[in-house]
């Protein structure tokens, strides 16, 4: 498998900074006026990096992009206690408002997938649409967390993590989404994942997490890697929901690097079907 190629051509400046104690790359607009700007929310151990390639990409061009790494993940400090979900969803909608950023867009990649609704529910007047990629919805998603969540969290600091990130990094000499995978892991803090695994274990376990995506009144969809992305039962939930699901294939759990021109097609195509007032 090769690195997914990047289109030639100015995408618009890219800057990095450190803002509410996230370190943040933001791509401005090459043109366009009025626009959602569209914020990457990374999954569990990961970092803003497995996003970095669509920050690149003309055809994402007239969209401001925004890419935080969640306090205790990639680049941002470590906090003083592990942060629930809810807590990381409370203070992006804090930063969001501190910038006047508007309804935004939000895509969010696995855990930043339940990340996402979370912020879409609490906080609904800063979300103008959710596009969820391979978010938990049942137990069976639950690969890295699971594996997380079966240990003590003594136990998983003292030795677990450094054994799942030895068996990514064994991964990625076949895969580049799993290297990226290794690098963001290299990063986050153990204590966070842990307790960030039992959470996901928990909401994935009710079977609750696709009716609330449907119930949101945002516009929402769905994309889910096949066949090494979402389960057998989370695509039943999401049908019996009825939320609008898109599979990209052949790909894993990261479709936006295995299958990135289909991706950010579909991206493009939710984007520009947004009532006009979100445009």
């Amino acid at each position: 498998m090769t690195i997914p190629s990047t289109p030639s051509g100015p995408p618009g400046r890219c800057r990095r900074r450190f803002d509410h104690g996230m370190h943040v790359i933001e791509r401005e607009p090459a043109a366009g006026v009025g626009r959602p700007a569209l914020v990457f929310i990374h999954g569990l151990g990961e970092s803003g990096l497995c996003f970095e390639h669509l920050c690149a990409r003309p055809d994402l061009a007239a969209w401001r992009l925004l890419v935080p790494d969640l306090p205790g993940y990639g680049r941002s400090p470590w906090t003083d206690r592990a942060w629930s979900l809810a807590e990381q969803a409370d203070h992006l909608a804090a930063w969001l408002r501190s910038g006047d950023t508007g309804p935004v867009v939000v895509v969010g990649h696995s855990q930043g997938g339940v990340t996402g609704l979370l912020l879409a529910e609490r906080h609904p007047g800063l979300v103008a649409g959710l596009v969820d990629v391979d978010g938990n919805k049942s137990r069976g998603d639950c690969v890295f967390s699971g594996a997380a969540a079966r240990q003590s969290a003594e136990a998983f600091v003292a030795g677990g993590f450094d054994r799942l990130r030895l068996l990514v990094y064994r991964a990625g000499a076949d895969d580049p989404a799993q290297r990226g995978y290794f690098a963001g892991l290299r990063l986050c803090d153990p204590a966070l994942f842990h307790a960030n695994s039992l959470e996901l274990v928990a909401l994935s376990s009710s079977e609750t997490l696709a009716g609330r995506l449907a119930a949101l009144p945002c516009p929402k969809l769905f994309v889910a890697g096949q066949p090494g992305g979402a389960c057998a039962r989370s695509r039943e939930l999401l049908a019996a929901a009825g939320v609008p699901t898109l599979a990209l294939e052949p790909s894993g759990h990261w479709p936006f690097i295995d299958r990135v021109e289909e991706f950010v097609a579909a991206l493009r195509r939710f984007v520009e079907a947004l009532p006009a007032g979100t445009k």
